[in-house]
C-alpha cells in the first residue's frame, strides 16, 4: 500500500491552517519559539533501552554506527508526541469552515505577496515539472502558511518515541530509518532536521519516507534541502511528488461549476452550497493529502493567488440556523461584550465556543457553548 501523508499525519490538511508546536533549541528551531516541557527529552528507561537495540537494526540495514550515534546525540523521549499521537480527535470541518481558513483575506493576500516574491523560481519549478506555480505556492500556505510554520521538533526524538511506543512502530521505525538516511546523505544535520510532533519536515512537510522518494536539489548546491529559510527545494519538491501522482501539464485542477469549472466530474461536498467539477489533476492533489476538502482548499487558494474570485455561490445556514455572516456578527458582538473570540471569521473553533459558553454561564443560560439566533439577539446591535 502506498503510504499518503494523510495516512501518516492524520490532521496534515490543517498543518498550514493552525500553529505548530514551539522549540527551544539552537538553529532554525531556536527561531520558531520555545518547545514546551512535554516536547522536551525527559528520562525513560525503557526508551533508552529501546535506542541500543535499535543501533544494531540501523547498522544491519546499512546506516553507519557514526551515523546513528551522531543523530542520537541530544535525542530523548518526548511524552508530550506521545499524548498528542493517542488523543488525536478526528473531526471533519464544513467545507464552509475549512475554505474560510483555508482562503481567508490574510491567507490569500500573503500568498499573492510569496508568489511576487519567488515568481522566478516558481516558474521556472512549473517549467521543469509542469505543476502550475499557484498550484505549488498554495499547497505551500495550507501546509506551513508560506513557511512560518514548519515545526521545530527534532525529529529523530519524535519518531524514536512514536517507534518505542509500539501503536504505530514498525511505520514510524521506518521513518526513523528513513531520517537517519538523510543525515547520512548529508542533506541536513539532525540539529537541523526538526518538524511537526508526527515526524512532517520542511516548507512542504514531507515525512522522511516521502522526502526519501521525492525530495529534489533544486538548486543544485548538492543537498535537498527542504529545512532552510529558501523554499525553493521544497516547492520543487512538492512538484515532482504531483508529477508523479499523475499531475497532467497543461490541466486546471477544476472548478466552481458556472464561473470556471472544465469539463471533468462534478462533486458537491455540501448539499445545497458550491458545487465542483473536477479533473484527474484533482486525485493528484488528493495524493497529497486524501482529503476532499484540503484538494477543494489548495485548488481555490490557488486561483485565488492567481487573481480569481472568492466562491460565488452561497452555503446554507449551519445545523443551528446561523450564515457565516451571522456567525461573524456573533463573534463581534460577544467580542464587544468582553468575551474574547479570537477574532471573527465565521469559524465557531474552540475560542468562539468557550467564549459563548462563558458569555451563558455568566447570565444564567444552560453553559452550551452552541450558537444560536437568540444568542445572537440577545447580545443585541
Amino acid at each position: 500500500m502506498r503510504v499518503t501523508r494523510r495516512i501518516f499525519i492524520g490532521g496534515a490538511a490543517m498543518a498550514g491552517l493552525t500553529a505548530c508546536a514551539g522549540g527551544g533549541m539552537r538553529g532554525p528551531v531556536a527561531s520558531q519559539g520555545a518547545l514546551p516541557l512535554d516536547l522536551r527529552p525527559q528520562p525513560n528507561p525503557g526508551w533508552s533501552a529501546w535506542v541500543e537495540a535499535f543501533r544494531g537494526r540501523a547498522t544491519s540495514a546499512g546506516i553507519s554506527p557514526a551515523v546513528v550515534s551522531r543523530s542520537f546525540q541530544g535525542a530523548g523521549y518526548l511524552p508530550g508526541v506521545v499524548e498528542r499521537d493517542r488523543n488525536q480527535t478526528e473531526f471533519t470541518r464544513s467545507l464552509e469552515d475549512y475554505l474560510a481558513i483555508a482562503a481567508s483575506d490574510e491567507k490569500v493576500a500573503t500568498g499573492r505577496a510569496k508568489f511576487r516574491q519567488h515568481q522566478a523560481t516558481l516558474a521556472a519549478i512549473e517549467g521543469r515539472y509542469g505543476v502550475p506555480a499557484e498550484i505549488v505556492a498554495a499547497i505551500w500556505g495550507l501546509e506551513s502558511n508560506y513557511g512560518g510554520r514548519r515545526g521545530n521538533i527534532p525529529i529523530v526524538s519524535s519518531t524514536s518515541t512514536l517507534a518505542y511506543d509500539g501503536r504505530r512502530g514498525q511505520f514510524f521505525e521506518n521513518q526513523l530509518l528513513a531520517a537517519l538516511r538523510i543525515v547520512e546523505r548529508g542533506d541536513t544535520t539532525p540539529d537541523n532536521m526538526v518538524g511537526s510532533w508526527a515526524g512532517a519536515m520542511g516548507h512542504t512537510q514531507f515525512i522522511p519516507t516521502s522526502y526519501q522518494a521525492f525530495a529534489v536539489d533544486f538548486t543544485g548546491d548538492g543537498r535537498r534541502d527542504i529545512w532552510s529559510e529558501d523554499p525553493t527545494d521544497a516547492l520543487a519538491s512538492t512538484a515532482t511528488y504531483l508529477g508523479r501522482s499523475g499531475w497532467q501539464r497543461g490541466l486546471s485542477w477544476g472548478g466552481e461549476i458556472g464561473v470556471s469549472a472544465p469539463a471533468g466530474e462534478t462533486i458537491t461536498p455540501q448539499p445545497g452550497g458550491p458545487s465542483f467539477r473536477v479533473t484527474r489533476n484533482f486525485a493528484a492533489i488528493k495524493r497529497y493529502n486524501n482529503s476532499t476538502n484540503y484538494a477543494i482548499g489548495v485548488g481555490h487558494l490557488a486561483d485565488r493567488i492567481a487573481g480569481g474570485p472568492p466562491i460565488r455561490a452561497s452555503f446554507p445556514p449551519d445545523r443551528f440556523g446561523m450564515t457565516k455572516d451571522m456567525r461573524e456578527d456573533l463573534q463581534r458582538r460577544l467580542t464587544r461584550a468582553g468575551y474574547d473570540t479570537g477574532g471573527a471569521d465565521g469559524v465557531l473553533g474552540p475560542n468562539s465556543r468557550e467564549a459563548i459558553a462563558a458569555y451563558q454561564q455568566a447570565n444564567g443560560l444552560a453553559a452550551t457553548g452552541d450558537p444560536s439566533v437568540a444568542l445572537l439577539r440577545r447580545l443585541g446591535g
